[in-house]
C-alpha cells in the first residue's frame, strides 16, 4: 500500500460553472450524439506533479509514461518498454532488462539505457523530494549495459522487485537539465505514454491527447479530459447532466444512476481502506488502552451496510480478509463490553456526561477528514458515535489537505491507504517506525519493534513462507497495539457512458479515479459500433 500524497482540490461553484463548458463532450455523432474518440471523465483530485521523479505513477497506468514492465487487468506483469520480463541470476541479487528497439519520447528522441539509468538515480538521491524512495531500498546500483541493456544490483534478494519496475521512465535529455524538485517537467511531462498532456488548468481540469507515434499503436480514444470536481455531489449532477462522460462515485450516488439507459455501472474490488490514524503524540490517542478501546467499539459491518451500501468489507488491518496474506483468525465483532473493560483497567472513568476522565483528562480528541469526500465524512461520523459508546468524545472537522497536513501530528485524521502488488508495498510505509512523519508516510507515528522486525523480515526475506509468517505475526502485533483503527475496505464504483468496447477494472489500489478505474487501459478502448 501507498501512501503518495494526492491532495483533493477545492472547487468552488463559480469554478464549476465556468469549466462545465470547457469540460463538455463535444456532440458529432455516435450512439447518443457524442463523440466516441472523446472522453470527459470527473474524479475527485489531481496529483500535485506529474514527475515520475517525484512519485508519480509510481505503480504504473501513468498515460503519459511507460514503466519498464506493466501490469494486465490480472495484475500480472508484463514486458512494456522492455522486451520481456527479467533476467534474474541465481542469487536474485541482479536484475537484468532489454529494453524495447524504436521507442520514442513524445518528443521525438529515442528510449535509451541512459534515461532508466538517470530515472532510478534521481528518485533514490536523497535531494530529490520523494516520499516514495524507501520503496526502492533494496537497489544498490542501476547501469546501462551496451545499447540495450539495464542492469540492476540489490544489496539484498527482495522477491517483490521487479514489480517495482512498473516505474514511469522519464527522458534525461529534459530533466536531467532541471532541478527534479522544482523543473517545469513536473507539469509538462515528457514520456514515452500512449497520450501527452496538452493542459493542465489546476483544480479544474488536465487534458491529455492520443500520441500518434506511441509504440503500442495510436489510441482509438484521441482526447480525453479528466475534469478535477472534489464534492461527490458535484460530480454526480454533472455526470447527469451529460457534461460528463463518466465519473468516480460513492456507492450511494452511483446507485442513483442504476436504471439509467445509456450509462453503465463499473465496479472494482480494491485494496483502499478507511481507517483513522491515532497519532503517538495525542495526549489521548497516544494511550494504548484508549486506541484498543477504540478498536473494540467499532462496528465495522453496519459501516459497510450502511455507508457502503455492501460495496465493501470490513477491515480488520490494512490486507483485505479475502487476500493470501490476511492473518486468519484477527476478525473481530464489536465488542462495547470489551472496550469499557479496557478502559476501565486504564484508569479511565467515566464522569455525569458518560464521557470519561483519567488525571483531569478527558479521552476527547478531535477527528479530521477531507472536504466534499462523503465517504469518509460518514465514517468519521459513525466512527464518533461508535466511541461515545464507549465513553470517548471525538469531535468531527473537515478541512482541506493544506490544513490537515501540519495538523497529522497531533489531531486523528480519516485517512485512505493501500496498494496492491506485494504486502512490502504498502504495509512498510504505514508502519515502520524509520517513517515516522515522513510526508503521508506513517501517519500516525506508529512504533512497534516486533512490527517494525516483521517488516524488515518481509523485505530482506525471498522464502515465501518465512515471508508470510513474518506478515501474520505483524497483523496480529497490530491488532494488539493498533496504531490505527482499521475501519472497512472499499469498492470503487465508476458510472460511464456505453459508447466503448474494452472497458475493465483491476484490483485497485488506494489512489484511484485519476490512474486506476476502467479508463485503466483507455488506450485500448474501442468505439462501439
Amino acid at each position: 500500500m501507498t501512501t503518495r500524497r494526492i491532495r483533493s482540490a477545492a472547487v468552488t461553484a463559480a469554478m464549476v460553472a465556468a469549466g462545465a463548458a470547457a469540460c463538455s463532450a463535444p456532440s458529432n455523432g455516435g450512439s447518443d450524439g457524442k463523440s466516441a474518440d472523446s472522453v470527459v471523465i470527473g474524479v475527485a483530485s489531481e496529483p500535485d506533479t506529474l514527475s515520475p521523479l517525484l512519485g508519480y505513477g509510481k505503480d504504473g497506468n501513468s498515460k503519459v509514461f511507460d514503466g519498464l514492465l506493466a501490469r494486465d487487468a490480472d495484475l500480472k506483469l508484463k514486458p512494456a518498454l522492455a522486451t520481456a520480463l527479467p533476467e534474474v541470476d541465481a542469487d536474485g541479487l541482479s536484475y537484468t532488462y532489454t529494453l524495447r528497439n524504436g521507442v520514442k519520447f513524445s518528443d521525438g528522441e529515442p528510449l535509451t539505457p541512459a534515461d532508466v539509468v538517470f530515472t532510478y538515480r534521481t528518485i533514490l538521491d536523497a535531494k530529490t523530494n520523494n516520499t516514495s524512495r524507501s520503496e526502492l531500498d533494496a537497489i544498490k546500483d542501476v547501469r546501462a549495459s551496451g545499447e540495450d541493456k539495464v542492469v540492476f544490483t540489490l544489496k539484498y534478494p527482495y522477491a517483490p522487485f521487479a514489480g517495482r519496475t512498473v516505474l514511469p521512465i522519464v527522458p534525461e535529455h529534459i530533466a536531467g537539465e532541471q532541478d527534479p524538485n522544482t523543473g517545469s517537467f513536473n507539469t509538462k511531462p515528457v514520456g514515452t505514454g500512449p497520450y501527452v498532456l496538452s493542459a493542465w488548468s489546476k483544480g479544474e481540469k488536465l487534458t491529455f491527447k492520443a500520441n500518434p507515434d506511441y509504440w503500442g499503436g495510436a489510441p482509438k480514444v484521441k482526447t480525453f479530459t479528466m475534469a478535477v470536481i472534489a464534492d461527490d455531489n458535484v460530480r454526480a449532477t454533472r455526470l447527469r447532466s451529460g457534461d460528463l462522460d463518466g465519473a468516480v462515485l460513492p456507492p450511494n450516488l452511483a446507485a442513483t444512476f442504476k436504471n439509467d439507459d445509456g450509462l453503465k455501472t463499473y465496479e472494482a474490488k480494491s485494496y483502499d481502506f478507511r481507517t483513522v490514524t491515532l497519532p503517538t503524540a495525542g495526549k489521548v490517542t497516544g494511550d494504548r488502552a484508549i486506541r484498543q478501546a477504540l478498536d473494540a467499539a467499532v462496528d465495522r459491518e453496519a459501516m459497510v451496510g450502511k455507508i457502503l451500501d455492501g460495496a465493501g468489507r470490513p477491515a480488520y488491518g490494512p490486507l483485505p480478509v479475502d487476500d493470501p496474506w490476511f492473518a486468519k483468525g484477527i476478525e473481530r465483532d464489536q465488542d462495547l463490553g470489551k472496550a469499557k473493560r479496557i478502559l476501565d483497567a486504564a484508569g479511565w472513568k467515566a464522569d455525569e456526561g458518560g464521557i470519561r476522565a483519567k488525571d483531569g483528562r478527558r479521552a476527547a480528541f478531535t477527528l479530521l477528514y477531507p472536504s466534499g469526500d462523503k465517504v469518509r465524512q460518514d465514517h468519521a461520523l459513525a466512527y464518533a458515535s461508535d466511541a461515545k459508546k464507549a465513553g470517548i468524545k471525538v469531535t468531527v472537522e473537515s478541512a482541506t489537505w493544506e490544513v490537515i497536513e501540519p495538523r497529522m501530528k497531533n489531531d486523528a485524521v480519516l485517512a485512505g491507504f493501500g496498494s496492491t502488488g506485494d504486502p512490502d508495498f504498502g504495509l512498510y510505509t504505514l508502519l515502520h517506525s524509520s517513517l515516522a512523519g515522513d510526508g503521508f508516510n506513517n501517519m500516525g507515528r506508529y512504533d512497534n519493534p516486533a512490527v517494525d522486525k516483521a517488516l524488515d523480515t518481509g523485505r530482506r526475506s525471498s522464502d515465501t513462507a518465512t515471508r508470510k509468517a513474518a506478515y501474520e505475526t505483524l497483523q496480529r502485533a497490530l491488532a494488539e497495539d493498533p496504531g490505527y483503527t482499521f475501519l472497512t475496505h472499499i469498492d470503487h464504483l465508476y458510472v460511464l457512458a456505453d459508447r466503448w468496447d474494452g472497458l475493465t477494472t483491476q484490483l485497485e489500489p488506494h489512489e484511484h479515479g485519476f490512474a486506476s478505474g476502467p479508463w485503466w487501459n483507455i488506450e485500448d478502448w474501442q468505439p462501439k459500433k
